[in-house]
């Protein structure tokens, strides 16, 4: 603004910030730091630094540890990490404190039969999608019958084909489980099941879960083990999964179900609890953010040094540098730059109770030594980022790097783009 007062066209400022985005994005290679993808305590500095941001300090170290945690029980080497195996779920129960990491699935629904078990060890896990329930024809059909025989008769035959199918996974379970009372069977299906099969399953000690949703049916496989069964033929000991427990959890009148103790999960749950919308809505975006920026690490295999060093860093080497190396006006392009840069440091000592000036005169000072220091928010001296692990991600600087002179441009450049668009007017 200073300089458009004076009369400089926004066109030169426009080709000194071009010329600074360039010099910023050769600066940022020079400093990323690589990562080790295997080290965990250096994800988690990068999930710390973004869930501080959002939360508290004690909810942050408690979900730093949780998030870290889930990233790298979905990761799978040399594939891509697809965070949709982290299922994010909430319950409005208790304090934001208590949320924690479940090695396994939450489902948020129960078993449909009173009598079955709430709490089961040992489990034997059947995710399947097959129809467990009456259905009706899909042409229009009837019955025709001239006593009461016939037609108990002919319901029995109508039924027979449902029972087949209920009879030969309580046979499975038989031959998994025998007669140990200690073994459970649990069938989760992502079609219905009927109460008459509900009965029968109850009656031979099998938890029944119907209408699972796809997403979970996923997740179940990735967790237990185990592969999706389609239809009755496929029913063998090697297509169930393992967990050593599945028990239910009532609130109110939600009913979930915790699928636990699983071994070598490639899924598992975040249990979001809070005492209120607000809470739990505050908390789970600071969750999607920490995925997120651990999978940008992982992608990247660098980051960035953060606490503003970055910032004074590049400030430095533009006015030191890159200002010399450039004639004319565009000079003042650069200069006002490196001038907006400075806003990251000033806005970390301005919230931390901090004097700016001081703050960003003590940064500089050490920048202009050679040393890539930050600013520290609890003493309010200059800080190695890298000792207090404070990383920013690698890819999210680029691209602020490279959206941000764009913006800048077409501001400036508004009134010669309203010009054109007059002069283009038939006259």
């Amino acid at each position: 603004e200073k300089h458009l007062n004076e009369g400089l066209h926004p066109r030169v400022l426009v080709e000194g910030f071009e010329i600074a985005k360039k010099a910023a994005l050769a600066y940022i290679e020079k400093v990323k730091k690589p990562i080790d993808c295997n080290d965990r305590e250096q994800l988690r500095c990068v999930a710390y630094t973004a869930l501080r941001t959002k939360l508290q300090e004690s909810i942050a170290n408690q979900l730093t540890d949780n998030v870290t945690d889930a990233v790298l029980t979905v990761k799978v080497p040399n594939q891509p990490l697809d965070l949709h195996m982290v299922e994010i779920m909430h319950m409005k129960h208790k304090m934001a404190t208590d949320t924690r990491l479940v090695n396994g699935l939450v489902l948020d629904h129960g078993a449909r039969h009173p009598d079955m078990k709430k709490y089961n060890e040992d489990c034997f896990i059947l995710t399947c999608n097959i129809s467990l329930e009456y259905e009706k024809s899909e042409v229009n059909s009837g019955f025709f019958y001239s006593n009461a025989e016939q037609r108990e008769k002919m319901v029995a035959a109508e039924r027979m084909y449902t029972d087949e199918r209920v009879h030969k996974i309580i046979e499975l379970k038989n031959k998994v489980c025998g007669d140990d009372p200690n073994k459970s069977f649990v069938v989760i299906n992502q079609k219905g099941i009927d109460p008459l099969s509900l009965d029968l399953l109850v009656q031979n000690g099998i938890v029944g879960l119907r209408r699972a949703k796809k997403r979970n049916m996923e997740r179940l496989i990735l967790a237990c083990g185990g592969v999706a069964v389609n239809s009755v033929e496929e029913l063998t000991p090697e297509a169930l999964g393992h967990a050593d427990k599945v028990y239910e959890h009532v609130i109110g009148e939600e009913v979930y179900t915790f699928v636990e103790g699983v071994k070598n999960p490639h899924s598992c749950t975040l249990l979001i609890k809070g005492p209120h919308d607000h809470t739990i809505a505050q908390i789970k975006e600071a969750i999607r953010d920490g995925l997120r920026a651990i999978k940008n690490t992982l992608e990247d295999g660098s980051v960035i040094p953060g606490a503003g060093a970055w910032e004074v860093g590049l400030h430095t080497h533009l006015k030191n540098e890159v200002v010399k190396s450039v004639e004319g006006r565009a000079r003042l392009g650069v200069e006002a730059f490196a001038e907006a840069l400075l806003i990251v440091p000033k806005t970390l000592a301005t919230n931390s109770g901090n004097d700016p000036q001081e703050a960003l005169i003590s940064l500089q000072n050490e920048h202009e030594k050679g040393n890539f220091l930050g600013f520290d928010v609890e003493s309010g001296e200059p800080t190695d980022p890298c000792m207090s692990g404070i990383y920013d991600n690698l890819i999210v600087k680029r691209q602020i790097i490279q959206s941000s002179p764009i913006i800048a441009s077409q501001l400036l450049l508004v009134d010669e783009v309203i010009r054109a668009g007059r002069n283009m007017r038939p006259r």
